[in-house]
């Protein structure tokens, strides 16, 4: 075996480590992104858009004429001889029956189902905006985590440094040891907090690449959005007619009530008869002494005659009028639902951006120049260490409520995306 040595030994390793395959960071995801990708890979959403590529199928079934039926038989053969050309009115026969719907039938069964398959597009929209909301419900979630975490890691180094000089203080003489041992205490809380915000990130992972249609371990990075800022929402009535107009799940419920008025018209349609169209073509054998006989044609319509309406077509006439103010009622009520949603959401953003104006702009700097005033006083021995430590607790504690807040304000504006079936202009 050959061992390299000197600057062949180094051009050996550096090959290797060009040749090598690299281990990439995962990529930041923003929020754009995460909701685009679970458009394209999530499992339920797939399932969604392929019960709807199905009833696409549908009007063109239901609007095509029945099937003709293909009639071969042997009419008027004698028993006594079986033979074909013994009687005059012995024949082969082929002939061909096509069924027809009363006039206007198939287009109102037609029109019915292709009302059902604008509403299963309806369905599909809904559920590319819920998942939209859930992905964001999910990001904001995360990107909450993130930030707590970094303020709880900013929290420990302050406790640190207030430990480090309550210990200066007390190998001084100047301090008192249960100022370092309060120290302590609060730093074991913080990392107790710490240890819990971490547990909730990985949860939060998993739900999240679940939407994203990816393994639940998937390493996620945040990329920063480009703003937090919280803008001002339209009034209340403009959301709501918005809301009216575009959202999804109202547009397919007046879908599935003109579909139900189809199938009533069609219940109506059935008191006309049905008809039934036949022709057939008979051939007959030569006589025995060789005369010819001539072939023999037959044309049939049949009519399907309603004799049972009073138990059968009225009855589902009733059927189908009930159905329809079923769906008039899921409608009322999906627009009941909807209102209700925009104004929980809207409201749940307002009190979300209020707050986390009120701890960005005025709680959190008068907490932080609290507890840096109070430092140098207890560095003077002018402060009590406890009130120090429960300043700083305080910054921690506004600095987490200021990113909930955020997080919630996003969520909640998630949600009103949502209910109102697509973006907000303010």
């Amino acid at each position: 075996m050959r061992i390299l040595a000197g600057p062949a030994l180094v051009a050996s390793l550096i090959l290797g480590l060009i040749s090598a395959p690299q281990t990439q960071a995962a990529e930041p995801l923003s929020l754009g992104n995460a909701q685009q990708q679970a458009l394209a890979e999530n499992p339920r959403l797939a399932q969604i858009q392929a019960r709807y590529e199905a009833a696409l199928t549908r009007p063109a079934q239901v609007g095509t004429l029945p099937d003709p039926t293909l009639n071969l038989g042997i009419i008027s053969l004698p028993t006594d001889t079986f033979n074909l050309d013994q009687e005059a009115m012995t024949q082969l026969q082929i002939g061909i029956n096509q069924p027809i719907p009363w006039f206007g039938k198939l287009d109102i069964a037609a029109a019915a189902a292709q009302r059902d398959a604008e509403a299963a597009g309806e369905a599909l929209a809904e559920a590319r905006n819920q998942l939209r909301r859930d992905v964001a419900r999910g990001w904001w979630a995360l990107f909450y985590l993130d930030h707590a975490l970094q303020v709880v890691d900013a929290n420990l180094g302050r406790l640190r440094e207030f430990n480090r000089i309550a210990q200066s203080r007390y190998r001084v003489g100047k301090g008192l040891q249960q100022d370092a041992l309060q120290a302590q205490l609060e730093l074991s809380t913080q990392l107790e907090q710490q240890i819990r915000l971490r547990g909730e990130r990985r949860t939060t992972v998993a739900q999240l690449n679940a939407l994203l249609g990816r393994d639940a371990d998937t390493p996620i990075q945040l990329a920063e959005p480009a703003s937090l800022e919280l803008p001002p929402l339209p009034a209340s009535q403009r959301l709501v007619a918005l809301g009216l107009e575009q959202r999804p799940t109202i547009r397919r419920q007046h879908r599935l009530v003109d579909a139900a008025r189809e199938r009533r018209a069609l219940a109506e349609s059935d008191l006309y008869p049905d008809l039934s169209l036949g022709a057939s073509y008979g051939y007959r054998q030569d006589a025995p002494n060789g005369s010819s006989r001539a072939d023999l044609v037959s044309v049939t319509l049949g009519i399907k005659l309603p004799l049972y309406a009073g138990r059968k077509q009225h009855q589902a006439i009733d059927q189908r009028g009930a159905e329809l103010i079923a769906e008039q009622q899921a409608l009322r009520e999906s627009q009941l639902a909807m209102r209700a949603e925009a104004e929980q959401a809207s409201a749940d953003y307002q009190r979300a951006r209020e707050q986390s104006e009120l701890l960005q702009q005025g709680i959190i700097p008068q907490a932080q120049q609290t507890v840096a005033s109070m430092l140098s006083g207890y560095q003077v021995g002018k402060v009590d260490f406890t009130a120090l430590v429960r300043a700083q607790l305080q910054v921690n504690r506004v600095q987490l409520q200021y990113w909930a807040a955020l997080r919630d304000a996003q969520q909640a504006r998630a949600r009103l995306i949502a209910a109102v079936g697509g973006e907000i202009h303010e």
